[in-house]
């Protein structure tokens, strides 16, 4: 892993189930445009209240991934 240079983004994923459904949907949405995902950082969480319900969670997230050797 030495030597390796990486690019971070941050990312917003969402569920209306889970926390770790939010962290999922993110990832693999962001896996589809994105290659060498290697790492994420859960940097906030927040939610949306309906009715004094939690209607879905929001994850923010900072994921890391390896630029392509030249």
């Amino acid at each position: 892993m030495s030597g390796h240079v990486y690019k971070v983004l941050e990312l917003v994923g969402s569920s209306p189930d889970t926390i770790e459904g939010a962290i999922s949907n993110a990832l693999a949405r962001a896996s589809e445009t994105l290659h060498s995902l290697r790492w994420f950082e859960v940097v906030g969480t927040r939610g949306h209240v309906v009715d004094g319900k939690v209607s879905h969670y929001q994850v923010t997230l900072k994921v890391g991934f390896t630029l392509d050797e030249t």
